[in-house]
């Protein structure tokens, strides 16, 4: 049930390649207003088109934290946990899976980045 509510309020999706690990309200240390921290951890599941007999989970990237859509007037941190999987023979070639709801080259969700372009 809690799952088919919270994926209303989350990017598209995003609940097919990610498990919520913790929600806490924490404070912004800057505006001292509440925010809505939701830590999220990829699935362990290998990225399309790589053969998973070639490749290993090897933990994960440093925590990206994304801005999205406030939620009940609290600001809404997504923290996301992205995987990184290595090449069993070359040691050196790294793999991760690629997903749109980041904005390219920002820290907030495509779709808060689109709606922000739309009120330009």
């Amino acid at each position: 049930m809690e799952k088919e509510l919270i994926k209303y309020f989350l990017p598209k999706d995003i609940l097919s390649h990610y498990i919520i690990t913790k929600v806490s309200e924490i404070l912004d240390k800057e505006s001292q207003a509440a925010v809505l921290r939701i830590e999220l951890e990829e699935i362990n599941k290998i990225p399309e088109g790589y053969d998973a007999s070639q490749y290993e989970s090897k933990g994960f990237y440093s925590i990206k934290e994304i801005q999205d859509y406030p939620i009940r007037d609290k600001a809404v941190l997504l923290a996301v946990k992205r995987r990184r999987w290595r090449n069993k023979k070359n040691k050196d070639e790294e793999i991760h899976s690629a997903y749109t709801f980041i904005a390219e080259g920002a820290r907030i969700t495509q779709d808060l980045s689109d709606f922000l372009k739309e009120g330009d």
